[in-house]
């Protein structure tokens, strides 16, 4: 066989079921070798959608989702969703052609060093320059897109070597256990806790990866310790939870601040500095944080844990729980008289009726139209932090957003990437006007790929977070606005169902339309984030934290 074919039987081994990508010349050996074996090959309309969506499959099998580009502009499309992966912590191999390396054949055009521009963003990158290395290149970048902290590896095919005749076997990949926590650490960590008076529970993104739903669950049910969230560490305990307090939608001087600042310790379960912080530490503070990951913290002006607990999450939980004793003399009165209020607060703003709908309305509708193990994916905006603040999440990975790289134009491609690896349930892709035209071309691929998704276009003819932003540093309203296409119209032409909301109570019916029908199904709703300036600054300047 050729390099190309090996490369290929290598993914087989690895798990691989797709590829996305934008094929070029020098990809074609490639491509033959895919259309000759099980996996499935997915042309997006962008090398930066294809991305996106093996990053999200990577998010949620935790088998690396894998993408493909051809050389120069190909692989440059794929940079933005490189980071999105290795920041977000979603395994993913980006693999990109380049010209033949043994010969010239056009010179240095298109030629841009891959390799080189990769590395900055991913785990690991590597030009294959000889194809009976193929297995071992191939193993050890799963290896290391898997290991924690997940992320993006790069590999570079030229043209000449995909053509080269190859031997060998892909490697067998061994499953590897995760290093756990030392004993002293453990024991350590456990006194610190039972020496508090009002200790709480932080959930953050690495416990999200993996899956310790249940010994979390367990844990905080055994203390009884009331919990948070970041916003990436949404859904791992339920939030239908009694000890639910909320989550960080920002990082200081919201309402869930008032709690954490009262606490004097914090477990900080699975968070690290990649994702905006959910709360800011200062040297002068007497409450102390227990850091409770895979690696160590990374240590800045905000974060400087007291304590680290390194190793697998859900073996620390299970043992720092197996030791510890629930105590009679925590005190969490605070904490549930401001869970109290905060219910109170968030159920008073989204009563009243109106149109256009507030954000607030439409993450109330949605969560009404979603089962527990239905599927919301957000693109970035404004509505994003109503969704971390008040969607309650029910199970893991059912709210998919980024709080690493931010990067608008994923809510489509994640949406997408959901409805392939699960069928079965309802995913709504949630999108500003502003990040949807960043990928609204993948209307097409997804509705060639027949899928039945529902994407809501959240319409404000404006950058909304960085308008809000400008207005809350007193700033002029300037440069942020714009027009938009027919929505509903742009649907209807890559062959989706298109709806426009025009008055109080049509989402609601076009979304209990859309579901009981096949296909993709674009629904327009115009926003109205007048209020936005009043309860997330003004209101929050104004509050005391004395119940």
């Amino acid at each position: 066989m050729n390099s190309a074919q090996l490369l290929v039987k290598c993914l087989e081994s690895e798990g691989v079921k797709y590829i996305f990508g934008v094929p070029g010349e020098e990809n074609l050996q490639l491509l033959q070798a895919i259309k000759n074996s099980s996996i499935k090959f997915v042309v997006t309309r962008h090398e930066q959608a294809a991305g996106f969506i093996a990053a999200t499959i990577g998010r949620l099998t935790g088998i690396p989702g894998v993408c493909l580009s051809t050389l120069g502009p190909g692989a440059t499309n794929l940079v933005t969703s490189a980071a999105y992966a290795q920041l977000g912590g979603m395994p993913a191999l980006f693999i990109t052609g380049q010209k033949p390396i043994k010969k010239s054949k056009q010179g240095n055009f298109q030629i841009i060093n891959t390799v080189e521009m990769f590395r900055p963003i991913t785990k690991l990158t590597k030009q294959i320059i000889n194809g009976e290395m193929i297995p071992m290149i191939v193993r050890e970048a799963f290896r290391v897109a898997k290991l924690e902290r997940p992320g993006a590896v790069h590999l570079e095919l030229p043209e000449d070597v995909a053509e080269e005749i190859a031997t060998g076997v892909p490697m067998i990949n061994h499953h590897t256990r995760r290093p756990v926590a030392e004993e002293k650490s453990i024991k350590k960590a456990v006194e610190m806790i039972e020496k508090a008076e009002r200790p709480l529970v932080l959930i953050g993104a690495g416990a999200n990866r993996k899956r310790t739903s249940r010994v979390l669950t367990d844990f905080i049910e055994k203390t009884g310790i009331p919990f948070f969230t970041t916003q990436m560490g949404k859904g791992v305990v339920t939030e239908k939870h009694l000890q639910y307090l909320g989550t960080a939608a920002l990082s200081e001087n919201d309402y869930i601040h008032c709690a954490i600042n009262k606490s004097d310790l914090i477990i900080n379960v699975g968070h690290d500095t990649i994702e905006k912080p959910p709360f800011i530490m200062d040297e002068s503070d007497r409450r102390e944080v227990i850091h409770i990951n895979f690696f160590p913290a990374i240590v800045d002006q905000i974060y400087f844990p007291q304590h680290e607990v390194v190793g697998d999450i859900a073996n620390t939980i299970r043992q720092i729980g197996n030791l510890i004793s629930k105590k009679s003399d925590w005190d969490f009165s605070y904490f549930y008289k401001m869970q109290k209020y905060l219910n109170a607060h968030f159920q008073s703003i989204t009563k009243r009726e109106r149109f256009p709908y507030s954000p607030q309305q439409i993450v109330k509708v949605i969560r009404q139209n979603m089962a527990e193990e239905d599927i919301v994916t957000l693109d970035n905006g404004m509505y994003k932090i109503w969704f971390a603040r008040n969607y309650h999440t029910l199970k893991q990975n059912t709210l998919l957003l980024d709080n690493a790289l931010a990067s608008m134009g994923a809510g489509l491609p994640s949406a997408m990437a959901a409805k392939i690896i699960f069928p079965e349930k309802k995913v709504i892709a949630i999108c500003g006007d502003g990040g949807f035209l960043m990928n609204s071309q993948e209307l097409e691929t997804a509705n060639r790929l027949k899928l039945d998704l529902t994407i809501i276009i959240l319409r404000d003819n404006a950058f909304g977070m960085i308008k809000w932003k400008q207005k809350t540093m007193g700033l002029d309203d300037f440069a942020l606005s714009f027009g938009n296409p027919d929505f509903v119209a742009l649907a209807k032409s890559y062959g989706a169902n298109g709806y426009q909301v025009e008055k109080s109570g049509d989402l609601e019916k076009y979304l209990k339309e859309v579901f009981d029908k096949k296909g993709v199904h674009l629904i327009e709703v115009p926003i109205d984030y007048s209020d936005d300036y009043r309860i997330l600054v003004k209101e929050l300047k104004e509050k005391t934290c004395i119940l």
